[in-house]
């Protein structure tokens, strides 16, 4: 399945990140037709390609998360796994296209939806035109080889803005940054437990007693926050502490944060991360990502992403999210909702989990702490049956991101052999 990989690699050299897939999008819709399909796009930008009698859709997003020089990239193989340089790969979700483009090559009975923007809200498949011919769909945006997907979390977004006055002071300032966390996606990995930078930082600089003159946190509000940095007045120089490193600016008359005490209360006392596990399905059932902090000239922004498999429990963390920051006299509002898909068996995934299992006799139904297209995409169309699979990915959403080449080529031939099976 070489040409599975150097597809992907072809596609990595095409900007697209999420809000600016224009040149994907351009470039999707000239391969489809190609390939002889009737291709349509509806106004959020889901590319709709299909050609014959086909009885599987396959879906993916063709948007990405952007995380260091992307999309700048520049694919490495090392190890059995690909890589990228100083960004974030992109095999979330570009495997799941390269997959989808051969597909077309290959088959005169076959039906592809390319969503755009899935990375910030879900946005094409909450806004999708099309109607799906076919009467399955099969999403490739997993990230583990071993699993056929029939449930996913669901989310919300959460946003808090307080107001804060400046006030005149001299005093020794310091630089301090945050460095060598992981960071990753805010769902799959955030069981591992991994350091939240915004959390860390916050903690360094209320443990010495500093007041903050700026404070910035985070990257993306679906990954777990990798790098922080504030510019801080200490009494005394701060101690050594891991993940920090500081520099000191000398003396300075600077404008400090009157509201610093209460910004770093808020940060220091809210509990980042795992709410619930779910011992049935052994998958983190309710988490909540504090994202982002960004700091302007007179009031300061909080980001964070909750998820939930469990519809009660998304609508119970939303609220007493919301109540945290309102009871710190923060303005406080909730957006981009949407439920989650629970887990049911049926005739297709018993189907896909079958051939799973020629190429991978672990193959187990699973359902994912994270969002998922096909969820929505099925709401929207009664009757259709849907399930997800994918390749092995490790660390998306992050400069760590790798993707395992002989996972990539396994899914692959899932993929042909269902829809040869047709």
């Amino acid at each position: 399945m070489q040409e599975v990989i150097e597809r992907f690699k072809q596609l990595a050299q095409i900007p697209h990140c999420s809000f600016q897939t224009g040149q994907m999008r351009e470039y999707l819709v000239e391969f489809s037709l190609g390939c002889g399909c009737e291709v349509e796009v509806d106004a959020v930008g889901n590319i709709h390609a299909y050609k014959g009698n086909p009885k599987i859709c396959l879906q993916s997003h063709y948007d990405m998360v952007c995380m260091g020089k992307a999309p700048i990239i520049e694919v490495d193989e090392k190890e059995g796994f690909l890589y990228a340089k100083d960004s974030s790969l992109g095999a979330d979700n570009g495997i799941g296209i390269a997959i989808m483009l051969e597909a077309l090559k290959k088959f005169e009975e076959i039906e592809c939806l390319f969503t755009n923007d899935e990375e910030v809200g879900l946005v094409g498949a909450n806004a999708l035109e099309h109607t799906i011919i076919s009467k399955h769909l099969l999403n490739l945006d997993h990230e583990c080889d071993s699993d056929v997907t029939i449930g996913c979390a669901g989310g919300v977004d959460i946003l808090a803005q307080m107001g804060y006055k400046r006030i005149k002071k001299e005093g020794e300032v310091y630089e301090v940054e945050v460095y060598g966390l992981k960071g990753g996606h805010s769902g799959i990995d955030i069981l591992e437990n991994p350091t939240n930078s915004i959390k860390i930082l916050a903690s360094f600089i209320a443990k010495n007693k500093g007041e903050i003159v700026e404070f910035n946190g985070g990257e993306r509000i679906n990954s777990i926050p990798k790098y922080a940095t504030a510019k801080v007045i200490f009494p005394t120089a701060p101690k050594e502490s891991k993940h920090i490193k500081w520099r000191a600016l000398g003396r300075e008359n600077v404008e400090v944060c009157a509201s610093s005490t209460q910004l770093l209360q808020i940060l220091n006392a809210f509990s980042h991360g795992i709410r619930a596990y779910n011992v049935e399905l052994g998958i983190t059932q309710t988490s909540i990502n504090l994202a982002l902090v960004t700091m302007e000239y007179q009031s300061i922004h909080f980001s964070l992403f909750a998820r939930s498999n469990d519809a009660q429990s998304l609508r119970d963390i939303e609220f007493e999210t919301l109540e945290f920051f309102r009871a710190f006299g923060c303005e406080a509002k909730s957006e981009k909702f949407y439920l989650p898909w629970e887990p049911k068996k049926n005739e297709f995934s018993s189907k896909v989990l079958e051939v799973m299992k020629k190429y991978n006799p672990k193959a187990r139904l699973y359902a994912i702490h994270a969002g998922l297209e096909c969820g929505i995409i099925g709401a929207k169309q009664p009757g259709l049956e849907c399930c997800a699979i994918g390749p092995n990915i490790y660390h998306p959403h992050s400069t760590d991101e790798r993707c395992e080449i002989a996972s990539i080529e396994k899914i692959a031939k899932v993929v042909f052999e269902l829809i040869r099976s047709q």
